[in-house]
């Protein structure tokens, strides 16, 4: 097995900063200057980033749950977390058209899972790049 300094970069990526923005790699930042130069010339009307899509809402059960008083109530506690995909970039055309961009090295299970969710939840199709 190859010996990563950092443990947390499990894919070999480096980050990099660019208008003040750190990202995960060079490839993201890439998209995003690309973005830019397509906003400035009108092509795309704008383009976010880091957008949070819920494709799974959490789960949630009532539980009775005594206070200091002994007093018993009903209390809702998470049981399961909601599942998200975040979006690197989503972008609007000046039609009003919405796409959501993905720079991808490495396709995870859990990326290609929840890539199928956003088409089957959100009827968002999302394109790698």
């Amino acid at each position: 097995m190859w010996n990563n300094p950092d443990p947390a970069n499990k894919y070999r990526n480096k980050q990099i900063e660019v208008d003040g923005i750190v990202f995960d790699s060079k490839k993201e930042a890439g998209v995003y200057q690309d973005l830019k130069e397509q906003k400035a010339k009108g092509h795309i009307k704008d383009f976010r980033r880091q957008v949070r899509y819920e494709l799974v809402p959490a789960q949630y059960v009532e539980r009775e749950k005594p206070n200091k008083k002994g007093v018993v109530k009903l209390t809702r506690v998470c049981v399961e977390k909601s599942v998200d995909y975040v979006a690197d970039f989503v972008v609007e055309f000046p039609d009003g058209e919405i796409s959501v961009v993905d720079p991808k090295g490495k396709k995870t299970k859990d990326y290609v899972i929840k890539r199928k969710l956003m088409r089957h939840v959100h009827g968002i199709a999302v394109k790698e790049v």
